[in-house]
């Protein structure tokens, strides 16, 4: 079985003109503020995370349905990933919570920025 690893063609290569860090901070960025954006709203617009209103809201109609879906089944591969990723060490595990707390799409790309920077315990 092979290990996944970061080749260092990947840390130097270039993506529409940025660097593979530069690009996944600002996914991460823009992963973390436009779905807030929309949670915010719906928080005051009297939403709940409580699991009865979140998951009625979730599973409203069946776009609503296939998106959540979507994105659960995404974040659950993606912490296994994580979990298979020993060469990352034991700091790996701050993606988690992360992804079921704030959101998949700020903790997917901010943990591969965290992989490919030193101190990471990324594969060099």
């Amino acid at each position: 079985m092979t290990r996944f690893s970061y080749t260092p063609a990947i840390r130097s290569a270039n993506f529409a003109g940025m660097k593979p860090r530069h690009l996944l901070a600002a996914i991460a960025v823009v992963g973390l503020l436009l779905p807030w954006f929309y949670n915010l709203q719906y928080f005051a617009h009297g939403g709940s995370v409580l699991p009865g209103v979140f998951f009625q809201h979730a599973f409203a109609n069946p776009l609503a349905t296939a998106i959540t879906f979507d994105v659960y089944l995404a974040a659950i591969a993606f912490s296994v990933g994580v979990g298979m990723d020993r060469a990352a060490g034991g700091l790996r595990w701050w993606a988690i919570p992360l992804t079921f707390l704030v959101g998949l799409s700020f903790a997917l790309p901010g943990y591969l920025w965290w992989r490919l920077g030193r101190g990471a315990g990324a594969v060099r």
